[in-house]
């Protein structure tokens, strides 16, 4: 009733010439979503680029092998039949249609989709009660693990040790340039440009209610500020540095984490025991940014604390005499 609902057919209601068809559909999508990795990789990663041409190359000649059996059984019109069109089929998430995808993401997804294909393909053998259609969909699923191994192959083939380095350092460097680099920069400028305006109204209120208040809408303004500057000032295209939406989102994240970490400990109505345990937080976020420096953006960790630590603790000092005073 639900596959009558949503007008798709039941995989058990095909006959041996549409799952067939469907077989055929099916290889013709993969090859050109391999096509489609491999352009996008091979610029900044030929050597897996080869390896998805040649699992295209793969899909092309199972196609024709499919194509080749129909011909030979049903004649030359193949039904179109797509996975759409079937309930309780397998489907392709679209990730191959959004732009600056990762290198481990796009492996990942190729690994899970011959993966999903073999399963699928042996519960309907083991599901059907026709020995043509089991013989069939055990083919097909032969086939697609005969995939995985012949990209294994193709990998040992194209992807040298050198090479698979190279690649290794350069997915590591767009990960720093997307997520590291802009939220680094967002929890510095979350954590260092609110500390006046919070202490300088702890100080100059006493009030932890105003200043949990205060902080709170500084951080979360900060962060809507820094995330679209980031994302608007540089679109990744001439940089590499990636999506801005995603660099937008590390940025104004990490902004209003940075701000908020010694926002709420004036949720404490005690004045004294909150102020101690927002500095406790300040100084803990300051040595975190100097880490998180010197271990993805290579600075010496004594440079960076003193940058960061120095820059804070003066930044700090301004906003407690203003309050104070």
């Amino acid at each position: 009733m639900l596959s009558a609902l949503t007008q798709r057919r039941r995989f058990s209601d095909l006959s041996e010439q549409e799952v067939l068809a469907l077989a055929i559909s099916s290889e013709e999508d993969d090859a050109r979503i391999y096509r489609s990795y491999a352009e996008r990789l091979r610029s900044a990663y030929g050597a897996t680029a080869k390896v998805f041409d040649g699992m295209a190359v793969e899909e092309d000649d199972h196609r024709r092998r499919l194509i080749d059996l129909h011909r030979a059984r049903f004649g030359e019109v193949i039904p179109l039949l797509r996975r759409e069109h079937v309930a309780g089929f397998y489907a392709r998430r679209p990730v191959w249609l959004v732009e600056n995808l990762s290198l481990d993401t796009i492996r990942a997804e190729a690994e899970a989709m011959e993966k999903q294909a073999e399963a699928f393909y042996l519960r309907a053998a083991q599901a059907s009660a026709d020995a043509g259609t089991r013989k069939l969909l055990g083919d097909l699923a032969a086939a697609e693990a005969g995939h995985k191994t012949r990209a294994e192959g193709l990998t040992a083939e194209h992807v040298d040790p050198d090479s698979a380095d190279q690649e290794n350092r350069a997915a590591k460097r767009q990960f720093i340039l997307t997520w590291v680099q802009p939220g680094l920069a967002g929890l510095m400028d979350g954590s260092v440009s609110t500390l006046a305006p919070i202490f300088a109204t702890a100080f100059a209120t006493q009030d932890t209610w105003t200043t949990f208040l205060v902080g709170t809408a500084a951080s979360v303004g900060a962060g809507i500020s820094m995330g679209f500057t980031e994302a608007a000032h540089d679109d990744g295209v001439l940089s590499g540095r990636g999506s801005p939406w995603k660099r937008g989102v590390a940025s104004g994240v990490m902004t209003t984490i940075g701000g908020m970490g010694h926002a709420l400990p004036y949720l404490i109505p005690e004045f004294w025991t909150a102020t101690s345990v927002a500095m406790i937080v300040v100084f803990v976020e300051l040595w975190a940014i100097a880490w998180i420096q010197n271990k993805f953006m290579e600075t010496p960790f004594l440079r960076a604390a003193m940058q960061v630590v120095l820059g804070g603790a003066l930044v700090f000092a301004a906003g407690v005499l203003i309050g104070g005073g």
